[in-house]
């Protein structure tokens, strides 16, 4: 078994540092053939950034890689474990059968969903686990894990800066990609807000508040209109660096330390509260994900239980922002799918179009030099507009429904009355996209804490502990996938009746608007399963 550092012999050491951590390279193998699936990992921020159906992927040189785009074989040239993994079935019957399963799990909740109840009674009756908590805060827990979560932090930006540089050495990396970015939103719809505690930009912001009075409560009241809208600026800033800023352990940390200057900033103008609440895009995302949590945890309020999902139905979204940040959270886990497969490469560098050859005056993949800036701007734009394409197509489907329904209520009262029916899709395209990171990297936090800056160290005993991945069966991979996404898509039209019975007068009203609504989700299913299925396209 081959360790990091010792890639794929036709990989350069460089070359082998943007493979991305999340597996060990293994030797090329020949395109597969056509109709099959070949499974890779591409790389986390340039350096980590996965999807969980690939596992581990050689970058040729770039002339090598050129030809090879040019050509386009009839399937990936990319490889796992040394060998191609095929779907045991056509794809086209992995789709029917989701759609199927779906339409059955329609029918389910047409004869035995009930309304979503208001806020208020849905938390009335909640069993109370206030006595645990209690118990939890006379053992100094939250203390600790803010305490924790604040050392993480600056953890992470001392390694970066005065850390080596190679990312599968330095803990930074590991620590922020994975533990925090993946770990703990997985853990997040498990456990509920826990981030609300421990946030450590929220942490920092109340120690400094402690020397310095007023400065949690901010100078300026933080405008309505804005709403969200910073909160998706700065998500599609960080998805821009993952997937375009080839990040590394110093620039991390960079990125890092003006994350952390800027919130610092934001609070003493707006305050706290307001923006940890609308600003701080980790917050926004991580409570989103923790409406799916069978714990309702408010920190200094509450501490309940609930069924699984029922926070989903427990309040409605509020702005168009809060829309589009969740529609982001669909199109950037399916964008940055697309955009490694190789019908999105064949776009421009084959020029399928056949646009833009004659414009050019010859195939866009002999002027890669000079186009690649071009191509940069390019996927950010489509990155860019990606929520927004979404939220057309939203808007066309709960405008359908709404006429279907009865028109009892306006197009804005629908459209965000079902925004948190997307959150169990947007999990599960993030899970199933992610989730081997965690198998294939995140298991080496424990050698990275005995070691953190890379320097040979071996603070706890522990630096040579699990230190090669744990590599999961492709086809044990590839069904997780298809059971995870259709398991959102179900839990979403579950979700999507039970509110649409809360709306509309009647069952049958009710019903009759829900039928366009599953299009939707069996369009957002077999779109899923498709990027999945596709050949990856190496860069």
């Amino acid at each position: 078994m081959r360790t990091p550092n010792s890639p794929c012999s036709k990989c350069s050491r460089a070359e082998a540092s943007t493979i991305g951590i999340a597996a060990l390279p293994a030797p090329c193998v020949s395109p597969a053939p056509a109709g099959t699936r070949a499974r890779c990992a591409p790389a986390l921020a340039a350096g980590f950034r996965t999807r969980s159906h690939e596992i581990a992927r050689c970058r040729a040189p770039l002339a090598l890689r050129l030809a090879a785009l040019s050509l386009f074989p009839p399937a990936a040239s990319a490889h796992s474990f040394g060998r191609i993994y095929n779907l045991p079935v056509p794809f086209w019957l992995y789709a029917y059968g989701a759609a199927a399963a779906l339409l059955l799990s329609f029918l389910i909740a047409a004869w035995f969903a009930t309304a979503a109840p208001p806020a208020p009674s849905a938390a009335h009756g909640a069993p109370s686990l206030d006595g645990l908590r209690a118990t939890l805060r006379r053992l100094r827990l939250p203390a600790l894990l803010r305490g924790v979560s604040l050392l993480g932090l600056l953890l992470c930006i001392a390694t970066g800066l005065f850390g080596v540089r190679d990312p599968y050495r330095n803990l930074d990396m590991t620590l922020f990609w994975v533990v925090f970015v993946l770990g703990f939103a997985y853990l997040s719809a498990l456990i509920g807000d826990l981030y609300a505690l421990v946030n450590p930009w929220r942490v920092l912001a109340d120690l400094l508040g402690r020397v310095w009075r007023g400065y949690t409560q901010g100078r300026l009241r933080y405008p309505r209109r804005l709403a969200y809208w910073p909160a998706l600026a700065l998500y599609m800033l960080f998805i821009w660096a993952e997937l375009f800023g080839n990040t590394r352990p110093f620039s991390l940390a960079v990125w890092l330390g003006a994350y952390t200057l800027l919130n610092l900033a934001a609070v003493g103008v707006f305050g706290a509260a307001d923006w940890f609440r609308h600003g701080e895009f980790f917050a926004v995302f991580l409570r989103l994900i923790a409406r799916m949590a069978p714990l309702d945890y408010a920190p200094g309020r509450h501490l309940r239980l609930r069924r699984p999902f029922a926070g989903l139905s427990q309040e409605r979204a509020s702005s168009w922002s809060e829309l589009v940040f969740v529609l982001f959270m669909l199109s950037s886990t399916a964008f940055d799918g697309l955009r490694a497969t190789k019908v999105w490469y064949s776009l421009v560098w084959a020029d399928a179009t056949g646009l833009l050859t004659p414009w050019l005056g010859q195939r866009p993949i002999y002027l890669y030099p000079r186009l690649r800036a071009w191509y940069l701007l390019y996927e950010s734009v489509c990155m860019v507009l990606s929520p927004f394409v979404y939220l057309a197509v939203y808007l066309l489907f709960v405008g359908i429904a709404r006429r279907l329904g009865g028109r009892r209520h306006s197009l804005r009262e629908l459209a965000l009355s079902f925004t948190y029916s997307l959150l169990p899709i947007a999990l599960v395209y993030h899970v199933t996209h992610y989730y081997t990171l965690l198998l294939t990297q995140g298991v080496k936090i424990v050698s990275l804490l005995s070691d953190p800056f890379g320097y040979g160290w071996n603070l706890f005993g522990t630096a040579g502990l699990l230190r090669a991945p744990f590599l999961p069966d492709l086809g044990t991979v590839w069904h997780t996938q298809v059971a995870l996404i259709l398991f959102g898509h179900i839990v979403s039209v579950w979700v999507a009746h039970a509110e649409a019975l809360r709306l509309f007068p009647s069952r049958g009203r009710a019903l009759l608007s829900q039928l366009p609504m599953l299009v939707l989700m069996v369009s957002f299913t077999t779109a899923g399963l498709w990027i999945l299925a596709q050949p990856i396209q190496g860069r």
